[in-house]
This record gives structure tokens, C-alpha cells and sequence, in this order.
């Protein structure tokens, strides 16, 4: 996520326009329903909200604090707006909730995903390797296993499936046994020791390139206790369900793994069910979405400029323009 903010400074969004300007079309009506599968600190909640006075926002988000957060910032909307604490691979569940058809319930549905800027700068939440804090990592920190969990539990080989997989950390293996290896002695606790242990494992000429030694590992740790990958597999298909005939999926990536998550998923919304030899095709072969974007969009120069989080995003989107075949399923 690009947001939000640090000791009450507001943060921009990662492409907020290109973002609302997708979205409108299915929003701008009295009554027309947004679900922000990650409301963050509400920017881009508060971008519909003001440009699209017809719309309403269902905010979903994992972490209390950033749903607590834009429950103030978004105060002035009043029932526009209603903060709900899910998972967005829960869509269904959450407009069942607020009395809407779990299917069809809603007109457009935006995943921003990743991590977010309020959490990165929140020390005691251990998502930063900048700072020594906590190993906790979880977005929901109400639940579930930390990163020191993973690092003090995990068998090398688990780990190193981790860090491979979810950071593409080429030194994986060895980095797996020298943290299995270290917690025999002492077991890790703060984001210090673990990155103290970096700079010994990874040698000097790879650490002089590609960003900070410690970057690729924390990705992977924060993916792994938050199952990001597994969440977005599961939501994707939730998204595509909520919406209506017009209705519209946007998603924001910023890691190659999840962006060819989406990449495959709206490929599978959005392709025709007919052999490519067929003269015509027939109705029911028809797709039930179609894409927005061009491939994925990046950010434009000028904004990657001002805000190095916006390098990595990647924007894709589709638009429901049928209701699906009965039997058929939008999988990614």
C-alpha cells in the first residue's frame, strides 16, 4: 500500500487518481457500494468518498490501529462510511454482514496490497529492519504467530523455502542455517540480531547491490506470518464474485509473485471459453469480464520521483460485463 500516515502526516496513495478514475464509472450513483479490501489509513476510502457523493465505502482491514485510524479520518462521511475488522479474502462474508448479496452485492471492489506506510513507520510493529524493534510483523497483531515464531521454529529447509520463495533471497539456504544455527544459542527476539546475522551471511560484493542485505529476508518473513500469497489467492476470486454487471476489480501490486497472481487471475476472468477456430463465438463462451488496463500500469515518472514506493506498483483491472454461466466459476 502507499499510505498513510506517521505522527499525523498524511500520505498520497500510490496512482489515487488513475485509481478513482477506474473506479467511477461503477460508483457514481446514489447508493453504489466500494469495498476497500485495504482500507489502510482511508486515502483512497476518502478520495471516492469526497469526488463520488453518491457512493458508499465498506473499509475491510486486518489491523485494528489503521481501522481505528480511518474511522477518524473518514468521521465527516458518517454512514457513507463503515470500517469492518476482516481479511479482504472475506468479501462474502462482510456485505452478508452489512445486509448485501454476497455475490453481485457490490459495484466495485479495490485490493491495494502489500504492506502499508502507517505500518512500516510504526517501530514497535517490526515490518522496518531500519530500526531494532519486536520481530512481530503480523498486520492483525490480535492473532497468529510472529516473525520471531517462524525464525525460531521453522526447520532450515522450511526456511529456506521462505525466503526463496517470498524474497527471492539467493542465499536462502545459507542464511536458513545460520539463523537455525544462531537460536540454538540465544533465540531471535528484535530485528537487530537478525540483521546483524545478514550482513554475515550474505557476502560483501551482494550486499554492495540491490538495496539494503536485509530487505529480500524481511519481505519474506512478513509474507510468510501474514500469508499474504494465500489470502490473495483466495480474494481474487471473492472480488470477482462481489461485483455486479458493471462492476469493477482494481488491484494495486507491488511484488512480481502477487502481480502474476492477479495477471492470471483476471486472464482467467477475462478469456474466451471457445476454440480459436470457431467461425463465431457463442454467448455463453463469452468472458465474463474484460480489461481496463493494458497489462499492468505503472506509476508515472513524476510521482515515482516523489514517493519511492510507487517504483514497484503494478495497476490491473476488469469490469464485469456479464453475469457468469450457470456452473461457471471465476477462478483465478
Amino acid at each position: 500500500m502507499g499510505v498513510d500516515t506517521v505522527a499525523g502526516q498524511q500520505h498520497v496513495p500510490v496512482m489515487l487518481d488513475r485509481v478513482v478514475e477506474l473506479l467511477a464509472p461503477a460508483l457514481d450513483r446514489r447508493g453504489a457500494v466500494l469495498v476497500d479490501g485495504t482500507t489502510g489509513h482511508g486515502g483512497h476510502a476518502e478520495a471516492v468518498l469526497s469526488r463520488l457523493p453518491g457512493a458508499r465505502v465498506i473499509g475491510i482491514d486486518r489491523d485494528t490501529t489503521a481501522l481505528a485510524l480511518a474511522g477518524e479520518r473518514l468521521a465527516p462521511f458518517g454512514e457513507r462510511w463503515v470500517g469492518v475488522h476482516a481479511t479482504y479474502d472475506d468479501i462474502a462474508a462482510v456485505l452478508a454482514g452489512q445486509g448485501l448479496a454476497p455475490t453481485g452485492g457490490a459495484d466495485a471492489v479495490l485490493l491495494d496490497l502489500g504492506v502499508s506506510s502507517m505500518q512500516l513507520d510504526q517501530r514497535e510493529r517490526g515490518f522496518a529492519y531500519a530500526e531494532d524493534a519486536p520481530l512481530d510483523m503480523r498486520m492483525d497483531a490480535s492473532t497468529g504467530r510472529t516473525a520471531a515464531d517462524v525464525l525460531n521454529t521453522y526447520a532450515v529447509a522450511e526456511l529456506a523455502r521462505v525466503l526463496r520463495e517470498y524474497g527471492e533471497e539467493r542465499f536462502a539456504t545459507k542464511i536458513a542455517a545460520a539463523v537455525v544455527h544462531r537460536r540454538e544459542r540465544q533465540p531471535f527476539t528484535t530485528s537487530a540480531a537478525l540483521v546483524e546475522l545478514l550482513y554475515a551471511e550474505i557476502p560483501a560484493p551482494a550486499r554492495r547491490t540491490g538495496g539494503h542485505p536485509a530487505k529480500r529476508t524481511f519481505q519474506a518473513l512478513r509474507m510468510e506470518v501474514n500469508d499474504e500469497l494465500g489470502g490473495l489467492r483466495r480474494a481474487l476470486p471473492a472480488a470477482l464474485d462481489a461485483v455486479g454487471v458493471g462492476g469493477r476489480v482494481v488491484v494495486e501490486s507491488y511484488h512480481s509473485l502477487e502481480d502474476r497472481m492477479v495477471k492470471r487471475g483476471f486472464a482467467a476472468a477475462t478469456a474466451v471459453a471457445a476454440p480459436p477456430d470457431l467461425p463465431f463465438v457463442p454467448a455463453e463462451a463469452e468472458p465474463d469480464f474484460r480489461s481496463l488496463t493494458r497489462g499492468a500500469e505503472q506509476a508515472p515518472e513524476t510521482e515515482r520521483l516523489v514517493n519511492p514506493r510507487a517504483a514497484s506498483v503494478r495497476l490491473r483491472a476488469v469490469m464485469r460485463v456479464k453475469q457468469s454461466s450457470p456452473g461457471k466459476e471465476n477462478r483465478p
